[in-house]
This record gives structure tokens, C-alpha cells and sequence, in this order.
């Protein structure tokens, strides 16, 4: 893979971890800048616009979970990964919930790691190679623009998350038909895992609730299998 131009921005107070991830990731093509601080995080952030954060979640002054919102506050594209020795079930299911591509423990490993990184920048490119400006009308009031992340009626407009207007675009391609949940998994996330499953349903959830306004829209759950986009009359792109 091609890596040369994508930056990669790793915030850990861990001076030792930054200088292992800066070889590693370095030899595999990519260009590694590094800050020990939530502060000098923000400010490389700002000027040097890196394609991908890897950011600790223990770090001094202000915890990563509270970083990665001031992150995506500058810029809230910005794909991050939690490389943290935080394993508790809540606090990974806290970071998939903020709305992190990927969640690694401590100790970890780098080709690993790697990996999971792959996965993100290959997403990002099947989405944007597909990302057209495309129009879904839903039930009798709601028009979905995937390209602004915008869901709207006459009278209400929901701007979307990344995560919401993929999760929901899906939904739409595959109108009455099953998505499976480890499809959906894999298509978005990347990989088919339990907390990004419970991550998923939150989604799932938000847009239930912002289709409210038509009681012909319906997100069926389908027990154990997946979920299923109802709708009386047709979704069509425009």
C-alpha cells in the first residue's frame, strides 16, 4: 500500500511508545508526528492537518476521551484511534460511542496495529470513490443527502454524524431488504466486534428517532440477524 502521503499524528505522554510508533510507522511509508501533551495535540492538529489521530486516553491535564471531542471540534472528519492500557468494557464501550474508528489495548502489536489503520484509509477510499451527490427521498417527508450528512423535512434538518449518514445510507441501498449485522460491521467499521456492534445500535437508535416524524419509516430490528429499512412507499435517488 501506498502510504507516503498520509500523515499520521500519535499523542501518548509515553516519549519511548511515540519514538517506537515514529520508526515503525515510518519504515511503512507514513509520515509520524508525535506530541506528549493534549495542548501540542491540538496545535499540530490545527497546523498540519494529519489524516489520522492515534491518542492515549491517560494523559496529563485532560483525558483522551475529552482530547478526541476537542479533535473533532477542529476538525470533525478526523478519523482516531484509542491506543490505550484502559481494557475496561466501559471505557471501550465509552470510546466506540464518542464515535472512535477503532479502540487497541496495551500491549498491543504494531503489525496490528498497522492493520487497523489500513482498514480505516481503505474505508475512507470505498467511501469517497462512492460518495456522489446522492438523494434519497424516505417515506413522504424526508429527503437524506449522504454527501452533506443532512436528513431533512419542511420544517426540521438533522446533520448527521459520519457514522449516522453511513449506517443510514446503507439502510437506504438495501431499502426493504435485510442488512446483516456483521455485513454493516465490516462495510463501515471494518471488522465484525462486539463493542462496535453495541456502538452500531446506538446509531440505530438516533436515527429511529430522527425518522420519527413519518410513521410509514420503520428501522426493524431483526433478532439476532440484522436490521431492516420499512417504508410504504419508495426510496428512490434522485
Amino acid at each position: 500500500m501506498e502510504t507516503t502521503s498520509q500523515t499520521l499524528l500519535v499523542i501518548d505522554d509515553d516519549a519511548k511508545l511515540n519514538q517506537l510508533l515514529t520508526n515503525y510507522l515510518g519504515e511503512m511509508g507514513f509520515q509520524v508526528l508525535t506530541a506528549t501533551k493534549p495542548s501540542e495535540g491540538l496545535r499540530i492538529l490545527s497546523r498540519d492537518k494529519p489524516n489520522l489521530v492515534i491518542l492515549d486516553i491517560m494523559l496529563p491535564k485532560k483525558d483522551g476521551f475529552s482530547l478526541a471531542k476537542d479533535l473533532r471540534k477542529e476538525n470533525k472528519d478526523i478519523p482516531f484511534i484509542f491506543l490505550t492500557a484502559k481494557t475496561l468494557q466501559e471505557d471501550i464501550i465509552k470510546g466506540l460511542k464518542m464515535g472512535a474508528d477503532d479502540y487497541i489495548t496495551k500491549p498491543f502489536s504494531t503489525e496490528e496495529l498497522l492493520l487497523r489503520i489500513e482498514i480505516i484509509f481503505r474505508r475512507q477510499k470505498s467511501i469517497l470513490s462512492e460518495e456522489m451527490e446522492v438523494l434519497f427521498n424516505i417515506g413522504d417527508k424526508y429527503i437524506f443527502d449522504h454527501h452533506n450528512r443532512i436528513l431533512k423535512t419542511n420544517t426540521i434538518e438533522h446533520r448527521l454524524t459520519k457514522r449516522e449518514s453511513d449506517v443510514l445510507l446503507l439502510l437506504c441501498k438495501q431499502k426493504g431488504k435485510l442488512v446483516k449485522r456483521e455485513d454493516a460491521l465490516k462495510d463501515i467499521w471494518g471488522e465484525n466486534d462486539y463493542f462496535m456492534g453495541r456502538s452500531m445500535d446506538v446509531y440505530i437508535t438516533k436515527l429511529r428517532k430522527y425518522l420519527n416524524e413519518d410513521n410509514s419509516i420503520s428501522i426493524k430490528n431483526i433478532h439476532g440477524t440484522g436490521f431492516k429499512l420499512e417504508i410504504n412507499n419508495s426510496i428512490s435517488p434522485e
